[in-house]
């Protein structure tokens, strides 16, 4: 895809710039007239790189930045009592970009006017500039469009003279200087905004947001440990439970996504501060971190990856459960080639994860991005064994992130890491918590293919059998690609943690949902349910087919080789008609909030004994269990602690991940396996995320817990 020109740029962000204003200018106003020195001081460098900002608007320290922008500076902006951030935000945002290249705010020079003195006075120029070439700057969609005269000079200069006369049509290098101006200043208004209503409000915790961070955003994983003995085999019962318990799991982390704003915007966050956009391309160029244009396709992304890794697991642990109990040859073949399908499925979208995350995070510096592919496709720069020595957590990152690297090989890799983190613990810190949780899920997946290829015999991926589910999913990964561009969710999510203030992430997700129908016939969540029925459907109707033919393996195989594609919009009709037919019920991987859910979700347990505990159990638990917004955090430690305390064991598993089992005189017995965090420390969405699963599996509540 080509890189869009600066023109282009500005404009967009001067409409996200308006958009805003007009959804959140008076509440803006009202905050900022409530902010003492020191909270609008940390508003602007909260949005600065390295939170650095010009003291006065005669600060030389940034070099040209207050040629540029002097007017940004901590001494006017500010200042107590002063309104003149909110006068040149009104002048930004409500008037147009022609209006502002001719007048500046409160009667103040344009920003022709200023970069041309800037020039004269201040010796500011631009260095890559074309001979012949004019910038427009007419009120038309021209504006900042910059032409090069290629033959008759003299009859193209004479027809652009009125232009010229009128200071609208200006040599490139002064244009490209005056676009430059108004570009940051939309950008800067534009992320202050967000800093203005994230401080000012009320419905959310005061914290920095994810994009913002350089530490550690959540936790996945303290070390990796891969079956190190290839004689050591898991029998296929307790990998059903392991498939199960991460198909639990990936089912409330959906639950938890579509009804807590936190956990939303979080995930939305790291999808839109994690796009290949944002890694430079073969010239070293990016487009702007903060324009809205993708915060609806990052919305869309966020929520379509969570139903998606659901449902691949929902069918890995399917299948596994069909294999125990297949006893026919041609079925346990159809099947294995199934699971291997399904299997390297998961393992490339972990592995596509991984790569987004560190290709934006700790291992940018090593990706390019090829500017003129439709989906700005990531090529990794250099031979990563380079960083043996100097960085060997970055090499073996960088290793797992290469195409070529198969599940098989990313053992290799995986153990790589789990031994440097057993030597120095602190390297595993140094991890981004996205590049964390995404290093989890290959390791979670590549576990399970080696721990199966060690009790069954577990064939190659093939492309001609075992389709059934692949070829499917592909599909309908495309289909919903191909929507990016109809949905528009800024009334809710502009800026993103917009999602944070009441009943702004429950309209969203509606709308989504309603789009999606629109669009594809039915909503998201049946698209996944009804694929996974009716593959499961497939191969149990074919099981009796084979068996009443007594068909030979291999035909058996070959007769579910793919399904036959059809163009799409038959298929969008097909949904549309079954929805129409469809039982009043929810899917389970229903986006929307349902009545259904909220019975579900309102169940008490008042019936339950409380549990009589230690004072430092209690505390632990109604911090884990608080309706505050500001949870604060909980150290692991104490975590096992407080389960210990209450009688279950703590077995660890592969590294990060650890079974809790009950005690024998536990009225449930089930066991509960979670991830240790990195940062040693269960905090903001993950505390969230750890009581739901323990209310899911046990019950408790805050109330469930006495002190003795």
């Amino acid at each position: 895809m080509a890189e869009p020109p600066i023109d282009s740029v500005l404009k967009e962000l001067h409409g996200d710039l308006c958009r805003k204003y007009k959804l959140h200018g008076s509440k803006v106003q009202q905050i900022w007239r409530t902010l003492s020195q020191d909270q609008r001081s940390c508003a602007m460098r909260a949005g600065a790189a390295e939170g650095v900002v010009l003291k006065h608007a005669l600060d030389s320290s940034l070099g040209n930045v207050c040629k540029f922008i002097p007017e940004w500076n901590l001494r006017d902006i500010s200042a107590p009592s002063s309104d003149f951030f909110l006068d040149l935000l009104k002048h930004r945002a409500t008037t147009s970009l022609a209006e502002q290249y001719i007048n500046g705010i409160n009667g103040r020079a344009g920003d022709h006017e200023y970069i041309t003195e800037m020039m004269r006075t201040h010796n500011l120029h631009y260095v890559n500039s074309s001979m012949d070439c004019y910038t427009l700057f007419l009120q038309s969609h021209t504006y900042g469009h910059s032409y090069k005269i290629l033959k008759d000079d003299d009859i193209v200069l004479a027809a652009l003279a009125p232009a010229i006369r009128a200071e609208l049509c200006v040599p490139q290098p002064i244009g490209e200087l005056i676009l430059m101006r108004q570009l940051y200043m939309c950008q800067l208004l534009n992320i202050m905004i967000e800093d203005v209503l994230d401080i000012g409000s009320t419905s959310r915790v005061q914290q920095k947001r994810p994009q913002k961070s350089t530490r550690s955003m959540s936790a996945a994983l303290s070390n990796l440990t891969i079956a190190q003995t290839k004689s050591v085999k898991v029998e296929l019962p307790v990998l059903i439970l392991s498939a199960s318990d991460r198909k639990s799991f990936l089912d409330e982390y959906l639950r938890l996504i579509c009804t807590e704003p936190v956990v939303l915007t979080y995930n939305v966050n790291v999808w839109f501060f994690s796009r290949p956009e944002l890694v430079a391309d073969e010239r070293g160029r990016t487009l702007p971190a903060h324009t809205d244009r993708y915060i609806s396709s990052a919305f869309l992304e966020a929520i379509h990856s969570a139903v998606n890794a659901a449902a691949i697991w929902n069918y890995i642990s399917r299948l596994l459960e069909l294999l125990r109990g297949a006893t026919q040859k041609s079925h346990r073949a159809t099947l294995l080639q199934e699971i291997s399908n399904i299997c390297h499925l998961e393992y490339i979208r972990a592995q596509s994860a991984l790569r987004k995350h560190v290709s934006t995070g700790t291992g940018s510096r090593w990706f390019r991005r090829i500017s003129n592919t439709p989906d700005n496709r990531l090529v990794m720069k250099g031979n990563p064994e380079l960083l043996t020595r100097e960085n060997p957590q970055l090499h073996y990152l960088l290793r797992l992130c290469q195409p070529e690297t198969s599940a098989s090989k990313a053992v290799h890799w995986i153990q790589k890491l789990d031994d440097l983190h057993r030597s120095h613990p602190s390297e595993r810190k140094a991890l981004q918590g996205r590049e964390a949780d995404s290093l989890c899920d290959l390791a979670i997946i590549v576990s399970l293919i080696q721990s199966l290829s060690l009790i069954v015999k577990l064939p190659a991926f093939s492309r001609k059998k075992g389709q059934n589910f692949v070829t499917r999913a592909v599909e309908l990964g495309a289909e919903l690609d191909q929507i990016k561009t109809e949905i528009d969710l800024t009334d809710f999510a502009t800026p993103i943690d917009n999602l944070l203030e009441p009943g702004m992430a429950e309209n969203a997700l509606k709308a989504l949902d309603q789009c999606i129908l629109e669009n594809m016939g039915t909503k998201v969540g049946f698209l996944y349910e009804d694929m996974i029925k009716d593959c499961i459907s497939r191969l149990e109707e074919k099981v009796i087919e084979d068996k009443a033919s007594h068909q030979a393996a291999a035909g058996f195989v070959s007769s579910l080789s793919g399904t036959t594609t059809q163009p799409r919009e038959v298929r969008v009709q097909e949904r549309r008609q079954k929805e129409k037919t469809r039982p009043a019920h929810s899917s389970i991987y229903e986006i929307t909030p349902s009545a259904q859910r909220s019975v579900e979700d309102v169940e008490t347990t008042e019936s339950m004994q409380p549990l009589i505990v230690k004072s430092a159990t209690a505390e632990t638990f109604y911090t884990l269990f608080s309706k505050s917004e500001a949870r604060g955090s909980i150290p692991w430690t104490a975590f096992e602690a407080a389960m210990a305390d209450l009688g279950f064991s703590i077995i660890p598993e592969y590294g990060s991940v650890y079974t809790f089992a009950p005690p024998a005189n536990f009225g449930l017995q089930k066991s509960i396996k979670l991830h240790r965090p990195h940062q040693s420390h269960i905090e903001g969405h993950r505390l969230l995320f750890l009581a739901s699963r323990l209310y899911r599996n046990y019950g408790w509540t805050k109330s469930s817990f006495q002190v003795a």
